[in-house]
C-alpha cells in the first residue's frame, strides 16, 4: 500500500492478493489497512458460505466488511488457456526464439552475458507456426489480422455472456477479467495490442455494455450478499498445494522462524533512534520479503531453476538471520549491511515498524 500510495498519489481501495490467495483470517488485516474489495480466485465466490446467488457476477461482502469480487472463468479461458486460449495462435511471436540463442556464437557473442553464456536479447525473428515443427517467420500483418479476429470474439463473447446473465439480476453483472500484467508484452507480444483493439470496438462497435472498474461498481451497486469467501488461490488445483506440499515444505519452517524474528526485532527497538541499526532493521525487512517470495516455492513444485530458487531461499534467509544477530549483539558489520542494501534494496522506504 505504502508504495502504491508513492507512485499513483493516494491509497488503493482494493488489493490483487498475491496468488489470488485468500484465507478468512486475512480480513482483519485488510480491514486494517483500509481495503475495501479484494480480487480472488473464481471458486473462491462460487464455494463461499453462503452460496453467493450470483456467482462471480457480483461482489460479496464478508461478514467482516470486506468486498470480494470473483474471476470470470469464461473470459479468463478465453486468454489464459494454454489449449485455446489466445496467446498460442500461430500468427503470434514465439517467445522461446531468441537469437541469443539461434544466431552463430561468434557473432553474437559481444552481445550476450560478460561470461559468454547465451541469454535472451529479446530479438526474435519467428512465429508460434505449430507445435513441435520447424518455426517460421514472424509477419506482423498476419499477427494484427488475428489480434483483429480474437478481440472481435472476445467482444461478441462477452455481448452474449451479459446478455445471458443479465436476465436472472436485478443490477447488471460484472465480469471480472484479471490477467498478469506480465502476460501483455512479454509472454504475449502482442497482447498490448489486442488490449487497444479491444477497448476500441468496446468504445465505437456496441453500446450494450461499458467497462468499470470494482471500485466503480461498488459506488454503484452498494447493495451486496453478506457471505464469507472460500480458501483458494488461482494455483494449480485452486488451494495451497503449489507452494506447500512435500518437495518445498522444509522451507516453511525457515520463513516462520524469520517472521517470528521479525515480530520480535520489531517490538524490541520500536523506539530506536540510531540511524545504522534502523537501516538494518529495514534490511531484515526486505530480506524477510524476498524470503518469503511465491516464486521461489512455485519453481520448486514445477521443477524448473530449482537449484536457484533453492539457492534464492537460503541466501536471504541466511542475510537475515546474519543480520537478526548483528543487531542483537549490537555489532552491526556497516560493509555487510551496505553490500545488502545494494544487492536486495526491493521497497527502500520500508518501516520494519510495521511488523510492529
Amino acid at each position: 500500500m505504502q508504495t502504491y500510495e508513492k507512485y499513483f498519489g493516494r491509497k488503493p481501495r482494493g488489493i490483487w492478493l498475491p496468488e489470488c490467495g485468500y484465507v478468512p483470517e486475512s480480513d482483519k488485516y485488510l480491514k486494517e489497512f483500509g481495503i475495501d474489495y479484494i480480487i480472488t480466485e473464481s471458486h473462491g465466490i462460487l464455494y463461499a458460505d453462503p452460496t453467493p446467488i450470483y456467482g462471480t457476477y457480483a461482489p460479496i461482502v464478508s461478514p467482516k466488511g470486506v468486498i470480494a469480487f470473483g474471476r470470470d472463468m469464461e473470459s479468463s479461458r478465453q486468454v489464459w488457456s494454454s489449449i485455446n486460449g489466445y496467446p498460442g495462435d500461430f500468427n503470434y511471436r514465439e517467445f522461446y526464439r531468441d537469437i541469443g540463442y539461434d544466431a552463430d556464437y561468434d557473432y553474437i557473442k559481444p552481445y550476450i552475458a560478460h561470461n559468454g553464456v547465451r541469454v535472451h536479447t529479446g530479438i526474435k525473428y519467428h512465429r508460434i507456426t505449430g507445435k513441435d515443427c520447424e518455426k517460421d517467420v514472424y509477419n506482423l500483418q498476419w499477427a494484427k489480422d488475428s489480434v483483429e479476429k480474437q478481440a472481435s470474439h472476445f467482444l461478441d463473447s462477452r455481448k452474449k455472456q451479459i446478455s445471458v446473465v443479465s436476465s436472472y439480476m436485478e443490477n447488471p453483472p460484472i465480469i471480472l477479467c484479471p490477467y498478469d500484467a506480465e502476460l501483455y508484452g512479454h509472454w504475449w507480444y502482442e497482447g498490448p495490442y489486442w488490449l487497444y483493439i479491444l477497448f476500441k470496438k468496446i468504445h465505437f462497435d456496441q453500446n450494450e455494455f461499458k467497462l468499470i472498474t470494482p471500485s466503480e461498481y461498488i459506488d454503484k451497486y452498494p447493495e451486496m450478499q453478506v457471505a464469507t469467501p472460500c480458501r483458494s488461490s488461482w494455483g494449480a488445483n485452486g488451494y495451497s498445494g503449489v507452494w506447500l506440499n512435500e518437495t518445498n515444505d522444509y522451507v516453511h519452517r525457515h520463513l516462520h522462524v524469520a517472521g517470528d524474528r521479525m515480530v520480535e526485532l520489531a517490538n524490541t527497538y520500536v523506539n530506536e533512534k540510531e540511524p545504522l541499526k534502523i537501516q538494518a532493521l529495514n534490511q531484515c525487512a526486505r530480506e524477510l520479503l524476498l524470503a518469503q517470495s511465491s516464486d521461489w516455492l512455485f519453481i520448486i513444485t514445477n521443477g524448473t531453476m530449482v537449484d536457484y530458487a533453492k539457492k534464492r531461499i537460503k541466501e536471504h534467509i541466511g542475510r537475515f538471520t546474519k543480520l537478526y544477530e548483528q543487531i542483537k549483539e549490537n555489532k552491526i558489520d556497516e560493509n555487510f549491511l551496505k553490500d545488502l542494501q545494494e544487492k536486495d534494496c526491493i521497497f527502500p522506504e520500508i518501516d520494519y515498524k510495521i511488523y510492529n
